[in-house]
């Protein structure tokens, strides 16, 4: 008999209340009973947003709401300023690409954080920037960018907005949108969010939706006015994903009784013991910036990376995530993300030093084990 214990970035395990409540029988989505519960849900995604702005939600990956990110405020030509420091932000700017909007990159090595002054300097220097595209979390890679600083340059611009993709990172790293002044963030539902892929949410601020109403892109499914139009009477322009949206509903009450600032130290307990473990087994992290969503580490020299994810899964039971890109093979990922405690870090570490033992690597047996247990006694 063989346990599944997900520790990838995406989709992260959901809590049995939570896939219990999918169990329901399905009603009909445009009734009372739905617009009860899409309403319950509308008020606590502002709550793990930070915001006051709304909070719009679509039956898709959160790749569509990146999409909606580029076409609800961006016409052809339009510059846009686009942080590629990895898959998913080079994604942002495929996305622009594909509407004929004109991108400009900030290209920064995979591993390293954006350093917020390039931002600035490259809106003093190209005029007329419609928005600036980043990421909270950079999946990829595990970096986490300074997102408060890179608000306060944007926002002095009033004709330029901020979008960040918070696919990985919200409900892990805290981001405050309303504080910090972002106008788009992108997420999604099988992460932090603790539900099964298959919804993305975009807020909107004032400041964004003036860039909807002079948006030229062509748009029909993701088209924010009628999104919007909806919302407001707690609904749906097309049919929604109902048994997801209910599942949303009960997690979102779990998130509410744990409270961001508990959720936000729970992450950061189950990340540095998790990075203190790798240390102990003389393993180098991938970045200096390490988003609390998950943890990025070089693979030692001489051991093939995808032979090691292959290992953990198919033997072990234990999924993480490999390198994307120029990094697969060279480094592998260990997520602690959305329901996740001690237990599963434990049992992580425990199949990556099997594993590695087992593919000949050198290390003395339970050293990362012993690290990551003394971590947790200690804080």
């Amino acid at each position: 008999m063989k346990k599944e214990y997900l520790m990838a970035p995406g989709p992260t395990p959901v809590p049995p209340e939570v896939l219990l409540s999918m169990a329901r029988p399905i009603f009909h989505h445009r009734t009372p009973q739905y617009q009860e519960i899409f309403k319950e849900v509308n008020v606590g995604l502002k709550y793990i947003f930070q915001t006051n702005n709304d909070v719009l939600t679509f039956a898709s990956s959160g790749t569509g709401a990146m999409e909606a990110s580029v076409v609800n405020f961006l016409s052809p030509q339009d510059k846009a300023l686009v942080v590629r420091g990895g898959k998913f932000g080079e994604r942002f700017g495929e996305i622009c690409e594909s509407y004929g909007i004109e991108v400009l990159p900030i290209d920064v090595q995979w591993g390293h954080p954006v350093d917020p002054e390039l931002i600035k300097q490259s809106l003093i220097k190209n005029r007329g920037v419609k928005a600036v595209f980043t990421t909270l979390c950079e999946t990829s890679t595990g970096v986490l960018n300074d997102i408060e600083s890179i608000g306060k340059i944007v926002s002095t611009y009033d004709e330029t907005i901020l979008v960040v993709d918070a696919i990985s990172g919200l409900g892990a790293d805290d981001l405050k949108t309303d504080d910090w002044k972002i106008d788009v963030v992108v997420s999604g539902s099988q992460k932090g969010l603790m539900i099964p892929p298959g919804l993305a949410f975009l807020s909107v601020s004032p400041k964004a939706w003036e860039h909807v109403n002079k948006s030229r892109c062509p748009r029909f499914y993701f088209d924010l006015k009628l999104t919007k139009k909806a919302y407001d009477n707690n609904d749906t322009p097309w049919t929604p994903a109902i048994s997801l949206v209910i599942a949303l509903g009960e997690s979102l009450k779990i998130i509410r009784k744990e409270s961001l600032s508990n959720i936000f130290l729970r992450h950061r307990r189950l990340a540095e013991a998790t990075r203190k473990a790798i240390g102990a087994l003389g393993l180098e992290l991938f970045t200096k910036s390490p988003s609390n969503a998950v943890t990025s580490v070089y693979m030692p020299q001489g051991i093939d990376g995808k032979n090691l994810i292959k290992l953990m899964r198919d033997k072990y039971g234990v999924t993480i995530a490999g390198g994307q890109g120029e990094l697969k093979g060279k480094m592998f990922r260990i997520a602690h993300l959305g329901y996740m405690n001690e237990f599963d870090v434990i049992v992580a570490i425990a199949a990556l030093e099997m594993a590695f033992k087992e593919l000949g690597y050198k290390f003395s047996p339970c050293t990362g084990l012993a690290a990551a247990q003394e971590a947790f006694l200690k804080c």
